[in-house]
């Protein structure tokens, strides 16, 4: 360890909104499935496979606490197995069809499709059809981390109220430790990165309501008992420095200590950092997802999942049929891609490994020279980039995880490791952001949206007013009702609707879901006012709680009391 360069910290974000129930193809529960088939079960597998050569892999994995309950219902699993059947049977049909037609590498791909969701279904049966399970059984052994996660994925910094975002951490957190046991870590995963530090006076950022003090954001995650969690590289080189610690002791820093402090990596991506809204010991850290590395990834231009042997993510063979085409290249029309030949893809996939441990040693490297101490290199995704929007992916990370265990030079470890190896001794108060496009908070609040912000703070003001005014503690049929209605603003929250709007990748679908959902929290609050008054309910109203149980039936075992509790405690 003494001889490390320092630590490279792997990060994957899985994450989907919740689909069961909700739509099947092209948008819904076909996500879902997908995303099983080709993210999660070929990670356990680099997991698995890792492992049995006696390699860590120390990957951090965050499963957001809204994924866990769809990988455990039972209509999941019933359709799951179903899913993989029609596409095995679908590959069969092709390489008839190919064979019939005289195209033999054609009829080759389609077998080795056929074989691979066999595969899958071999190993999800073999996982007891637990995928939940089987990652929390790699974190007990200790070959991952996982991080915890807000209930429905929201973005925090434009929820109206701190007792709502602290009720979105609580009950992701009670439903993470349901679902995984004490495979929970104390990392968290903030949706889309998005971080807002305290203010004494904030206007809401719609509906002109009055200003107020909000919270830091790092205070709520610490009051949920976690310590850390990651953020865009340019909040910490944008952040002000407010001190350093020597042990437990907090000493202020000014402008002027930076000009000659160099050794301690002020501003710089490769050093975690302690976070506070106001000068004093830090109770929670930020870890700088690093900009180079994560967008050898990420980038749409020279991104690695654009190199032409790739499986093409786009063209299919008919609607919703198997992929038989490699990217070619980028600005190849999707008509004139070429047939994909997986015996080229080896060498390429040894080139972007090589290509990207590369510069990883060479970024600590430089930065061990600058400071004299090991940094923390950060390379945050989204999971279903590795397997579903990249195939080879999952091969590429494992080749990673293999070179740089052969070549010793860095260390892979998870963010919990990568904090107790290395402590911060630099306190920052962070600026807002993200790492959506521009950094900052317009890719989910603009023109384009700015009416489901103004629907979404209206339903938080109307909870926190009816969780004041209705007997909810005494009286059964009513708290029955405002959880219906809590579950609806839970999942009308979900940072997935403004982005699939302002993105365009299923306008009409986020559209759908989003009013879906504030239309069933109208119902179900207006129920519960009814029932409050005495008056029994309607036969109407009947049918409409049937429908909200059965399109939402998640985290069962919610309580109204998170959304009560103070800011600063669970």
């Amino acid at each position: 360890m003494s001889e490390s360069l320092g630590r490279l910290c792997i990060v994957l974000h899985a994450h989907l909104p919740h689909v069961l129930h909700h739509g099947d193809s092209p948008h819904g529960e076909t996500w879902l499935y997908e995303a099983a088939a080709e993210t999660y079960l070929p990670l356990l597998d680099l997991i698995g496979e890792v492992a049995l050569h006696k390699c860590r892999p120390a990957l951090t994995i965050g499963l957001t606490p809204i994924l866990l309950e769809q990988l455990t219902h039972p209509r999941f699993k019933q359709g799951f197995v179903m899913y993989l059947g029609e596409r095995a049977a679908r590959a069969e049909r092709d390489r008839a069809e190919f064979e019939s037609r005289g195209e033999k590498h054609f009829a080759y791909l389609a077998q080795r499709w056929e074989n691979w969701y066999q595969r899958q279904g071999a190993h999800f049966d073999r996982i007891g059809q637990d995928i939940p399970g089987a990652f929390a059984a790699r974190s007990r052994e200790e070959h991952i981390q996982i991080l915890a996660g807000p209930a429905t994925h929201p973005y925090l910094p434009l929820l109206l109220h701190d007792e709502m975002i602290a009720a979105q951490i609580r009950i992701g957190l009670a439903c993470g430790r349901r679902i995984l046991g004490d495979a929970v870590s104390s990392g968290v995963w903030l949706p889309e990165c998005a971080y807002r530090p305290g203010v004494s006076n904030r206007t809401p950022p719609v509906l002109d309501g009055p200003a107020r003090p909000r919270t830091g954001l790092e205070t709520l995650i610490a009051g949920a008992g976690l310590t850390h969690f990651c953020v865009d590289s340019q909040l910490v080189v944008g952040g002000e420095p407010l001190g350093t610690m020597k042990g437990e002791r907090f000493a202020p820093v000014g402008e002027a200590q930076l000009h000659w402090d160099g050794h301690r990596g002020w501003r710089d991506p490769l050093e975690p950092v302690g976070v506070v809204s106001e000068p004093g010991p830090p109770r929670c850290f930020a870890l700088p997802r690093h900009p180079c590395i994560s967008e050898q990834v990420w980038s749409g231009t020279i991104g690695y999942p654009g190199a032409g042997p790739y499986l093409d993510f786009h063209r299919k063979q008919s609607d919703g049929g198997l992929r038989y085409h490699k990217v070619t290249d980028l600005s190849t029309p999707i008509g004139d891609k070429q047939p994909y030949a997986p015996e080229d893809i080896h060498s390429k996939v040894y080139e972007h490994t090589q290509h990207f441990c590369r510069l990883v040693t060479e970024s600590l490297q430089s930065h061990l020279a600058q400071t004299g101490k090991p940094g923390v290199c950060v390379a945050a995704f989204d999971a279903e980039l590795f397997g579903h929007w990249w195939f080879e992916g999952p091969g590429f990370l494992r080749d990673v995880i293999f070179t740089l265990a052969h070549q010793g030079k860095v260390t892979l470890a998870t963010t919990e490791e990568a904090l107790r190896d290395s402590p911060p001794d630099r306190v920052v108060r962070l600026p807002e952001g993200s790492w959506g496009e521009h950094g900052n908070h317009s890719v989910w609040l603009n023109d384009q949206t700015r009416w489901m912000w103004e629907i979404e703070h209206r339903a938080e003001n109307r909870l926190m007013k009816l969780l004041k005014e209705l007997p909810w503690r005494t009286d059964t049929a009513v708290r029955q009702m405002l959880v219906r209605g809590a579950r609806e603003l839970l999942l009308l929250q979900a940072s997935d609707w403004p982005f699939v709007v302002h993105s365009k990748g299923a306008v009409d679908y986020g559209i759908q879901r989003f009013s879906g959902h504030a239309t069933r929290f109208d119902r179900a609050t207006a129920i519960a006012a009814k029932v409050a008054r005495g008056e029994a309910m309607s036969r109407l109203d009947c049918v409409q709680i049937a429908e909200m149980d059965a399109h939402d039936s998640v985290f069962g075992d919610l309580d109204l009391e998170a959304f009560v509790g103070t800011t600063d405690a669970c």
